[in-house]
């Protein structure tokens, strides 16, 4: 029998004690009779609101994504604003996704928010993250709240916090507003008298405002009426992009878009799908098939809250390729600085932005260019918050990360799919007007600046056990480090927590110019580099994987990649 910590017992009393709903108070019963593991990843702790907000299972419990928790960290977030703006008008934007419950977790922020005085914009449809992040701006809000778990399985749900700026929340807000969440120990602490004067929808014509946005994005319009048949197969997964994505191709000027059915209608089930992730080959099986029925030159799709895009395109084969998102990321780069450099506009003050454990081919690309790029931890509130930072003193072109997300312009202050869906499709129409094919592009790249492959590998642990399971893992990590993988020896070991370099053979080592994050990265002799990185929102490991080498001509691409993805697949069962 599971023998539960009495501290987790009064937890649980305290909520069946409290001012809960009665269907609430008869599941903790059920489970304190029937479920007793449950119980305890139930309550062990608070879902931690961390630097991006919330996210965690839906459930009853301190640990659980409920209207309790949801309403606790939204009184935390109202008092940090109110304490920032004092004596100001304070006005926050909300949306959601098709996540089960996402109204309901909407709808109580809004109420919390408008109980403490705070004005609400609250997006009468669901509409896709981009959309909200530019709300924040265009309306003069001070902050943003978007319900969704982006990616994950049906049983999460989340919170994601955004600043004045459309970013979400980084340093000093971000730990401030986790101190004042922290302060929020009981519901009964929340105002839950919600002021109906206070709310105000956002209605279906701020969608065009957005479009006119991405329209202005546009750099080949010549290239996109010549290619206007485009063959284009999308997919929302079930999500709140299914609006979005096929207006802004049409405002791009193309016509020819044919959208899966089975996945058009929001449903937070995802019904269709182990996972509503664009990431996985699986969630894109019926695209594919109707990729295939139409003759597709482009499919795409879009995680549930938007802000996440994939493509798939046809080989030399007529086989349909999934592209990873450092493909994405470096075809989508290399045309913006070709198109930039093409019209004149680069002339030393733009630059670009890419995480730690994207490609660095992109970083030798911007190089390429004469054009600077930022390298910044995981997460795009860090890349917007380089572009905050020269706002009005240098040009943003663009940046993203390997999982999906891409950024074009700065009118949205985080990852845009709806307009990184547009530009793709701008992107391979302008390449096919000139008779080459993505991969005839990736492998002009590959020539001129090295051929680079990755690879990810994502351990999830369940609980309290495996949080632990994994924190032990990165500390072995640090007191433990490998001296070769794979039969390489370890050249450099970077430690971005404790913010030092260490070059093995000579034992020197030195300060990191970054702030400090959980993430062990290792350079091998041979070029090759791994990073691992827990997730900070679940028990939850990555391993990124990176090789290269160089092509002498282009018609060695399927050559070279073979010889990488060995290397990868040895590197792979290193940490498998």
């Amino acid at each position: 029998m599971t023998s539960i910590d009495p501290s987790i017992l009064v937890r649980a009393q305290a909520w069946l004690d409290g001012n809960i709903d009665q269907k609430s108070k008869d599941a903790i019963k059920k489970l304190q009779t029937e479920n007793p593991t449950e119980l305890i990843d139930s309550f062990y702790q608070d879902l931690e609101f961390g630097t991006g907000g919330l996210r965690g299972l839906m459930g009853v419990g301190t640990n659980r994504m409920n209207v309790y928790t949801v309403g606790m960290a939204t009184q935390g977030l109202a008092n940090y604003l109110i304490k920032c703006f004092p004596n100001e008008d304070i006005a926050v934007a909300i949306t959601h996704d098709s996540r089960i419950n996402n109204t309901l977790f909407a709808k109580t922020t809004a109420d919390v928010l408008t109980a403490n005085g705070i004005k609400v914009y609250y997006f009468r449809e669901m509409r896709p993250t981009p959309m909200l992040s530019f709300a924040v701006r265009h309306f003069s809000c001070k902050s943003g709240v978007m319900i969704t778990a982006s990616h994950n399985p049906k049983e999460y749900n989340g919170y994601k916090a955004y600043w004045e700026d459309g970013a979400q929340v980084v340093a000093p807000h971000d730990k401030n507003i986790i101190k004042e969440v922290q302060k929020i120990t009981s519901f009964d602490l929340v105002n839950w008298d919600k002021n109906d004067d206070l709310f105000e929808y956002i209605e279906e014509g701020f969608d065009q405002i957005y479009l006119d946005k991405v329209k202005g994005l546009s750099l080949s319009p010549k290239a996109i009426q010549a290619q206007k048949d485009l063959s284009i197969v999308f997919s929302p997964i079930h999500g709140a992009s299914g609006k979005m994505v096929p207006a802004a191709l049409k405002t791009f000027g193309f016509s020819n878009v044919n959208i899966v059915k089975e996945q058009a209608e929001p449903d937070g089930t995802f019904p269709t799908v182990i996972y509503p992730n664009p990431e996985e080959a699986e969630a894109l099986t019926l695209s594919v098939e109707l990729g295939k029925k139409v003759n597709a030159d482009l499919i795409l799709a879009c995680d549930p809250d938007g802000d996440r895009y994939a493509a798939v395109v046809p080989n030399e084969k007529g086989e349909f390729e999934l592209l990873n998102g450092n493909q994405t990321g470096t075809l989508l780069t290399y045309y913006l600085l070709s198109k930039w450099k093409d019209a004149g506009k680069l002339d030393g003050n733009q630059f670009m932005v890419n995480t730690i454990v994207t490609t660095e081919l992109i970083n030798r690309l911007a190089e390429g260019f004469g054009v600077k790029c930022f390298n910044v931890l995981t997460g795009f509130k860090n890349i917007a918050a380089i572009i905050r930072e020269l706002e009005g003193k240098e040009t943003f072109v663009g940046g993203g990360e390997e999982s999906y997300g891409y950024l074009v312009g700065d009118f949205v202050r985080d990852k845009d799919g709806v307009s990184a869906c547009a530009m793709v499709a701008e992107a391979i129409a302008y390449y096919k007007t000139q008779g080459k094919s993505v991969f005839d592009v990736l492998a002009e790249v590959y020539q001129q600046f090295e051929f680079y492959k990755e690879a990810l590998i994502s351990v999830t642990k369940k609980g309290k056990d495996g949080a632990e399971q994994i924190q032990a893992l990165m500390m072995d990590f640090r007191l433990n480090p490998p001296k070769e993988m794979n039969g390489v020896s370890v050249e450099k070991i970077i430690d971005v927590k404790e913010g030092i370099i260490k070059h093995v053979k000579s034992g020197k080592t030195e300060k990191l110019d970054m702030d400090s994050s959980n993430v062990m990265q290792f350079y091998l002799e041979d070029g090759s580099k791994i990073s691992a990185r827990p997730s900070g929102t679940e028990p939850k490991i990555k391993y990124y994987f990176s090789v290269h080498a160089p092509l002498a001509s282009t018609s060695d691409y399927r050559k070279v990649e073979s010889q990488l993805e060995d290397k990868l697949e040895g590197l792979k069962r290193y940490f498998s």
